[in-house]
């Protein structure tokens, strides 16, 4: 897993960003609405693409693309 890869299935999984926008240390409320619905969205994806699960309180502690990466890596590698 890599962080390219991540990125690139973000923004593939959001109509609100634009292919190519996203870099690791972008401040995610900065880029995109992070709303409740996207936050769910966010989880489902997780949970299908890695088959891992993060909380809600993981996530919202999560500031950056890079944090959320490191979130998941975190749990993938634990598995």
């Amino acid at each position: 897993m890599n962080i390219n890869d991540f990125i690139s299935r973000i923004e593939e999984e959001f109509d609100d960003i634009k292919p190519s926008t996203l870099e690791p240390d972008d401040i995610l409320k900065e880029k995109f609405t992070w709303d409740s619905i996207n936050a769910l969205i966010f989880l489902a994806h997780v949970n299908v693409e890695y088959d891992v699960e993060i909380t809600a309180d993981e996530l919202i502690e999560s500031k950056t693309v890079r944090d959320l990466f490191n979130l998941v890596e975190s749990k993938v590698e634990t598995k």
